[in-house]
Formats: C-alpha cells, structure tokens, sequence
C-alpha cells in the first residue's frame, strides 16, 4: 500500500498527527482511537499495521509494550512529491493575503471616516 493510500483513513491520519509530537504506546493510540472514532483495540492495530506496511511508522518492542513513531524517510517522500504543486496554491496564497490586507485598509478608511 503506498503512502497516500495509508493516509486516506481519517483515524490512520490522526494517528500519525498523534505521533507527530513523539514516540507513543499502542495503547496510548488505542485511546485516541477509541475516543475520537470508536475503535476497538483490535481495529486500532490493523490500522497501525497498515501504517507500518506503508512505511510511515515504525514499531520497537519495550518489555511487554509495543512503541511507534513516525518514520521520517516516509514523510520526507511525501513532501517531495508535493513539492511540485506548491506552486500552485502559493500563487493563491498569495492573491488571498493581498485581498485581506486591502480589506483592512478599507475597514480602517471606513472606521476613520465615521469618526471624522
């Protein structure tokens, strides 16, 4: 399963969100899991696995826990590949915070205005 593909789950998505911030437990994911969307243990684990399969986190086994984190290598793919079409919203990032800074300055003309 590719990268995207792992990614097209909202819970899968989240879990790496969650795992964004560090190495987590199984069990820690398994309450964001269950909390957030209403998975049972065992859907929590196909759903690391697929994470797993798709090399976008790795596993380490800690006495009797079972630890995941992000596997940067994956991410960093990913990031490549979008690269060729970050200039496509840049452009209209752009555009945009131009429309909102001449919104400002009208809002500001209008307010400066009622005061006069």
């Amino acid at each position: 399963m590719n990268t995207f593909g792992a990614l097209a789950d909202p819970a899968r998505r989240r879990i790496v969100e969650v795992l964004g911030s560090g190495e987590r437990a199984a069990g820690d994911l398994n309450e964001v899991a269950a909390a957030e969307f209403g998975l049972s243990q065992p859907a929590t684990s196909r759903h690391l696995r697929i994470l797993r399969e798709a090399g976008l986190v790795r596993s380490r086994a800690e006495g009797a826990r079972r630890l995941y984190a992000l596997e940067p290598h994956a991410l960093r793919e990913m990031d490549e590949w979008l690269g060729q079409f970050r200039s496509l919203w840049a452009g209209a990032l752009s555009a945009l915070e131009t429309e909102v800074a001449r919104g400002r300055r009208q809002a500001r003309g209008r307010r400066q205005g009622e005061q006069t």
